[in-house]
């Protein structure tokens, strides 16, 4: 694993070619150097500048939508006079104006802007504040939309950070969101979680006492019959695994000594078999087991290897977290509902760790999921070496303040000048080689995605940049190999997340295919050597489309409607519109049109893949929509990853790829996109097109494989009840994943506070089928907040068993495991004097304090205390080591 850090050598460097510098160029230095001690403070003021007199739409707004804030730049140094400077900074949303003469504001590409100023700049007075209102697309209503690191630039000087903006604490840079700046519309129907709007939604789930949950385990087995008895592993357990492979035995061995169970000859037996004819029907499925808990010792018998793995992780799943090494005698029978179970993590957009995705495996594991969706490409990163092509990572794998961008990528989503963040990074070979015999021997296959031929920048730049250089050597021949870009190509497109051309990896050329083939070539090399051979590749294959063609613009030129943006259509252009390449292709009848030509790709891909030896080829479906089945590619298997959210109709829209043959693993943002809120608090990390909360609650209530069953349990992004109906037939789904996107996730403990303990519910959903979801029926309506289909009482007991099951059990073993999960920031209320406080987790402990968070006091529900003026709660872990946000209770 690579990360990249200034070296001593490399600042040595830098400071003997200081001393080169032209006194212009040193001058240069000293104003950067001033400038990075500016107070940045950024200030949203107005998330619906629609409402209020400003015209989105003339400013070209997708849906005529804008936000207003302010950007503060206040110097406490000496006045700062010079004016040819620069201050890069990210903003996820483009800013379409500034309102003050002295500066400029121009956009760069992705999230990147650059503010100037103008000949009207009069300098940075000693103790001056200066105020830049601005206007942006879209709105700004979780506080992580603000990004970190901007950084100022002069000519030749080193660039530097911002100090002030070189944190992850937003509040040191930014003004705390207050009103209602988290509306998205006036008629936005969300509740805002604070304390008392939290304690409300937490009080229908009470504190179940330990005999309620005794025996049970997660995810639900199909049967399950508790017997009275207990079985007693305090002196451990004798564990016969001759059925596993050694890794797999010593992944068992260790999760049982994590746990506090030794692992010796005279401990509790546990025998284990494969007798795979004995499973019939639904149970005989890969991963199926059966399991016999006795006084005297246990037997588990399995439909196959992974059985018997699952098997053993049921057994550690009873193991209680107070030491008592008791758990109760059963038997279980089990198969999983899926044989796809996945998660789903983006180390493309921000890098992360290798010790933090075998972190994930562990926990994977431990919940029965068997599916990695490894995204290790996108448009800001490429994290895995290649050999042959080491412009991936010597380029394309780094972000820093290049603009030729020959030496790295551009810097993007908070990352800075600098190549010494998450921004930057890649797994070596024998990490990646590492990281998938450690899947392995935890049941679980890991799938590769390199996205194209859209989310390819990085991919794109890094081969522009070995061109080039072939090219000065003489290699003609060798610059062309792999160049994935038609220099005859000018279009103007716009990607979803603000890139221009460079974005789209060119599917008409020859040179692409050969890319192509040797990076599926090599990474199934690396699979081989690691001993789980390349079964499924992922494409990516979604986006590539130019987003100002969307719904939400409309052309100058044409009709204009109210409630669109107003653009000049005539100067844009469908990716690869302008390739005389692609044009040709479409000529000579290869390819119906531009449209067509990703899914055209795609199955050209297909036929690589294939040549491989690989028998699944997998894609975001968007990317073979003009496909016209499954047939149409070379694999024997197709699967896509179906993210249309219900409420925009995708209880209906995923009918149609089962019915074309695709094995449709659900993956909808409305649910199961990870990066998206916990919950509707601005304080909350993530992106939210799709929806603004998804916790444990929403998602264990999920129903993958009946989705309008999905309308009565909850509301669409605005908070609204929607109505879902489908009268095709649902063939079923394939699978379930959960997906952690990383743009606004840029360091390790952030991708365990998104994943953790979300894991869970989507374990249990991808396992297990509750009784209270329905079976499909096609031409069944559901009306959220009319029809009473769903049994949501046994729902609600469902989900308080298992919400019990977290907080006095689960969490405990995350502790143990090192995991930084998010902890439920507590519901609180004073009544008459009394704080009643109460947590999304019963078990959870709760504290309290009543001056300013200075010293807090244990919550003890049974012996409510008085309190007095202000009081602030959050949670705290099992451990006592880590806890919640603290939030003031509403009074």
């Amino acid at each position: 694993m690579k990360k990249f850090k200034l070296s001593t050598l490399a600042v040595a460097v830098s400071a003997l070619g200081m001393l080169g510098f032209s006194a212009a160029s040193q001058a240069d230095q000293q104003l950067v150097d001033q400038l990075s001690k500016l107070k940045v403070n950024y200030n949203i003021t107005d998330n619906r500048a629609a409402e209020h007199g400003v015209d989105c739409a003339a400013l070209g707004a997708d849906w005529a939508s804008c936000n207003k804030a302010i950007i503060t730049l206040t110097n406490d140094g000496p006045e700062i006079k010079g004016s040819d400077w620069a201050i890069y900074f990210h903003n996820i949303r483009q800013v379409l104006k500034v309102d003050n003469e002295q500066f400029k504001i121009t956009f760069v590409t992705g999230d990147l802007h650059k503010l100037e100023p103008t000949d009207k700049f009069k300098g940075f007075a000693a103790g001056e504040s200066v105020e830049i209102p601005i206007i942006g697309e879209y709105w700004q209503i979780f506080e992580s939309d603000v990004i970190p690191r901007w950084y100022a630039t002069s000519q030749d000087a080193q660039p530097k950070v911002i100090t002030s903006t070189d944190t992850e604490d937003l509040h040191k840079f930014m003004t705390p969101f207050s009103g209602d700046l988290w509306k998205r519309t006036k008629d936005d129907n969300n509740i805002l979680m604070n304390t008392e709007n939290r304690y409300a939604k937490n009080e229908d789930v009470k504190l179940l006492p330990a005999a309620e949950l005794r025996g049970q385990i997660m995810p639900t087995p199909v049967e399950l019959k508790i017997h009275k008895q207990d079985a007693d592993l305090s002196k451990g357990v004798a564990l016969d695994l001759g059925v596993m492979d050694k890794e797999s035995a010593d992944v068992v061995r260790n999760r049982f000594g994590l746990l506090g169970v030794k692992v010796n000859d005279g401990g509790y037996p546990i025998k284990t078999s494969v007798q795979t004819q004995q499973f019939k029907g639904d149970m005989a499925v890969p991963g199926a087991y059966e399991l016999k808990i006795g006084e005297k010792g246990a037997e588990i018998i399995g439909y196959d290897q992974g059985g018997v793995f699952y098997g053993l992780q049921s057994i550690l799943s009873l193991v209680p977290s107070d030491g008592s090494m008791k758990i109760a005698t059963l038997d279980a029978k089990d198969a999983p509902r899926f044989q796809y179970r996945g998660i789903f993590l983006d180390v493309g957009r921000n890098f992360h760790t290798k010790p933090a995705v075998l972190r994930l495996l562990d926990q994977m594991a431990s919940y029965k999921l068997n599916k990695f969706h490894f995204h290790i490409t996108d448009d800001e990163g490429w994290r895995i070496e290649i050999p042959g092509l080491p412009e991936l990572t010597d380029v394309g794998s780094k972000r820093c303040h290049d603009l030729t961008e020959t030496k790295c990528l551009l810097p993007q989503l908070g990352s800075g000048p600098d190549s010494n963040n998450n921004g930057s990074g890649y797994f070596t070979r024998a990490d990646y080689i590492e990281i998938v015999k450690y899947a392995k021997a935890r049941n679980i296959t890991v799938i590769p995605e390199v996205d194209m031929p859209a989310h390819a920048r990085a991919a794109i730049v890094s081969m522009e940049a070995r061109y080039k250089k072939l090219m000065a050597a003489g290699d003609e021949k060798g610059a062309e190999e792999f160049r994935l870009l038609d220099p005859t190509d000018t279009s103007n497109t716009t990607s979803v997340q603000f890139y221009d051309r460079h974005s789209y990896l060119n599917p008409c050329l020859d040179s692409s295919k050969r890319f192509v083939d040797k990076i599926i070539g090599e990474m199934a090399q690396m699979h081989k050597e690691a001993g789980q051979p390349l079964t499924t590749w992922h494409f990516g294959g979604d986006e590539a489309k130019n987003i100002r063609f969307g719904a939400g613009y409309q052309d100058k030129n044409g009709k204009i409607e109210p409630g669109k943006g107003i653009i000049d259509m005539s100067k844009e252009d469908k990716p690869w519109a302008k390739s005389q390449a692609c044009q040709v292709m479409i000529k000579d009848g290869k390819v119906e049109d531009m449209e067509h030509l990703p899914s055209y790709f795609a199955i050209e891909v297909s036929k690589l893949v294939n040549a491989h030896g690989i028998e699944k080829m997998q894609a975001w479906q968007d990317g073979l929509k003009d496909a016209k089945d499954s047939k149409s590619f070379a694999t024997k298997r197709v699967g896509v990853n179906f993210w249309d959210t219900l409420y925009w109709g995708g209880f209906d829209s995923a009918n149609d790829w089962a019915n074309k043959g695709f094995e449709v693993t659900i993956s909808n943002p409305d649910y199961v996109y990870l990066d998206f809120p916990y919950e509707v608090n601005p304080q909350e990390l993530g992106y939210y097109w799709g929806t603004r909360f998804s916790d444990e609650r929403k998602i264990f209530a999920f129903a993958p494989n009946n989705l309008p069953q999905n309308a009565e349990t909850s509301v669409d992004r605005d908070g609204n009840y929607f109505t879902a109906k489908s009268d095709k037939p649902w063939p079923g789904a394939h699978g379930l994943s959960a997906q952690l996107w990383s743009e606004v996730v840029r360091t390790d403990e952030m991708v365990e506070y998104k994943i953790y303990p979300r894991i869970m519910a989507v374990a249990e959903r991808a396992w297990h089928r509750a009784g209270w979801e329905q079976d499909y029926k096609a031409g069944r309506e559901y009306k959220g907040g009319e029809t009473k289909h769903v049994d949501t009482k046994a729902l609600h007991n469902d989900w308080e068993r298992f919400a019990n099951l977290m907080g006095q059990r689960e969490l405990a073993k995350m502790d143990k495991a090192g995991v930084g999960y998010r902890l439920p920031v507590p519901g609180a209320k004073v009544v008459n004097g009394v704080l009643e406080a109460n947590t999304a987790f019963p078990g959870v402990a709760i504290e309290y304090s009543v001056d300013g968070g200075k010293e807090w006091k244990r919550y003890q529900a049974d012996a409510k205390p008085q309190v007095a003026g202000d009081v602030m709660v959050r949670s705290t872990s099992p451990d006592g080591k880590r806890y919640s946000r603290a939030e003031p209770v509403t009074l």
